[in-house]
């Protein structure tokens, strides 16, 4: 298979787990609702300067999510896939990205480059994330962006124009990051790339590879920062100190979780691929010794991987979301180890075949628990009340288990890879279609709505608690 036609069948998928369900079922509260009505109304008032939900000023965020948002419902509309197409945009971003440092870094070029972007579509957390109206993802984008420029720049000639421009452009990419989430932008890239030049001894580097970087963020950051300050005064103080100080410090701070959370949820989140994990550490320990520039690059995505994941960890206010940007520096160091674990010609222990069984066997239990649940289990356990739905879920499952098959008897360790893979994209793609019922009833509120439309006059009052007012908002 040519890599032209290779990369063509990448951006199908994409376009399948991507595009196609971004319409296909209603917003989520609070978070989509929340960026869907800021953006609207950014766009309705004209004021691309403050952001404000339901007329009130909102300083929770900086600005580029919505920036980014209302320019898709003003391309778009005012609908579900407008409100979620950043979003699915910038992980189609991030992947080319990958792709991009994998093609110049490893010696299996084509084939790193080509896998590593496809075991991060394939990953629960980004196929997840990547469908919803969220920041996160814009975030992992330009966070992304900013490390694979920094990396480039180290390998190109020391205070070349080739360097600073690399630089400069990162520093570009980690502005955008920081009108995106905040003083986040900033300490993830700094993490990820200060050790790695200690480790690399290049501590001489580091001041004259600060310089292109900060002016970069400056550029990019400054006018709105400036612009923000004057209409409102108030709002570097609050950002600053509690959505980033207290978040990070408070005993009693948002979302507040325990030192091992991400460690503990990392296998999870990185499902499927967490069942070849295996097969990966012993391809990275048994595989053929690295050297020069993939040497280099196995050692910065480790930077990338541990010392932002620490920070994260030390945090007191934790969310599972908090961790994507780490997700392609796992992504190419899966796909480096795994394949040097097909390399190796005589295996004590085939791994991956245990990983692709153990998968099997699970999503086997799962095939036979939904309909016996469904149709005969307590009432509270059925997760559907349309037949469709789990008939969908229980089609979508048989699939998976004849992908899995598939993978398990071919031959190839790449066809391995590949049918392992897309044995999960066929549940990813059908959960979208298949949600749980009692989700939609607590977190999907549209149908609601709907019904009462035709009763919500323009001199109508609407009462709304907290949890509901943002999706009142943005249908009414």
């Amino acid at each position: 298979m040519t890599s032209k036609l290779s990369a063509g069948l990448l951006l199908l998928l994409f376009a399948v787990l991507y595009l196609l369900p971004l319409q296909g079922h209603p917003l989520f509260i609070p978070d989509e609702t929340r960026y869907a009505e800021i953006p609207r109304e950014m766009v309705e008032s004209g004021d691309w300067i403050v952001p404000r939900l339901n007329g009130v000023r909102y300083f929770e965020k900086p600005v580029m999510g919505y920036w980014l948002s209302a320019l898709s419902l003003t391309v778009f509309g005012e609908n579900n896939f407008a409100v979620r197409f950043p979003s699915a945009l910038a992980v189609l971003l991030t992947a080319v990205l990958i792709y991009s440092l994998c093609n110049n870094s490893c010696p299996k070029k084509s084939t790193t480059a080509l896998l590593a972007p496809f075991v991060y579509l394939t990953t629960l957390i980004v196929a997840a994330l990547g469908t919803l109206a969220i920041l996160d993802t814009l975030l992992a984008l330009f966070l992304t962006a900013t490390l694979v420029l920094f990396f480039k720049a180290t390998e190109a000639e020391p205070s070349s124009s080739k360097e600073r421009t690399l630089l400069l452009a990162a520093g570009l990419a980690a502005g955008c990051a920081f009108l995106t989430k905040g003083f986040l932008a900033f300490a993830i890239p700094v993490l990820a790339a200060g050790p790695y030049l200690l480790l690399q001894k290049r501590i001489r580097d580091i001041p004259r590879m600060l310089i292109f970087p900060v002016l970069g963020a400056f550029l990019v950051s400054s006018p709105w920062a400036l612009l923000i300050h004057l209409r409102e005064p108030d709002f570097w103080n609050y950002f600053f100190w509690y959505e980033h100080v207290h978040r990070f410090l408070a005993d009693n701070a948002q979302h507040s979780q325990p030192f091992w959370y991400f460690i503990a949820a990392l296998p999870v989140l990185f499902i499927p691929w967490s069942f070849l994990l295996p097969a990966a550490f012993s391809g990275a320990l048994h595989g053929e010794r690295v050297t020069g520039v993939q040497r280099r690059l196995l050692i910065f995505c480790l930077c990338w991987l541990l010392f932002p994941l620490l920070f994260f960890s030390v945090s007191s206010g934790k969310l599972i979301t908090y961790i994507l940007p780490c997700f392609p520096a796992i992504s190419v160091l899966f796909t480096v180890a795994i394949l040097r674990w097909i390399d190796i010609e005589k295996k004590k222990r085939d791994y991956m075949q245990w990983g692709i069984a153990t998968f099997f066997v699970l999503v086997l239990l799962v095939f036979i628990a939904v309909p016996a649940l469904q149709l005969s289990g307590p009432e509270h356990l059925r997760i559907y009340t349309q037949l469709h739905k789990w008939l969908l879920l229980t089609g979508s499952l048989g699939i998976m288990l004849a992908f899995l098959a598939v993978s398990y008897t071919s031959k190839s360790g790449q066809k391995k890879l590949i049918g392992f893979g897309l044995s999960f994209s066929v549940l990813l793609f059908t959960f979208y279609f298949a949600i749980p019922t009692q989700t939609l009833q607590r977190k999907a509120p549209e149908p609601l709505f709907k019904e009462l439309a035709s009763e919500i006059t323009a001199d109508v009052y609407v009462l709304s608690g907290e949890e509901l007012f943002r999706a009142v908002c943005w249908y009414l």
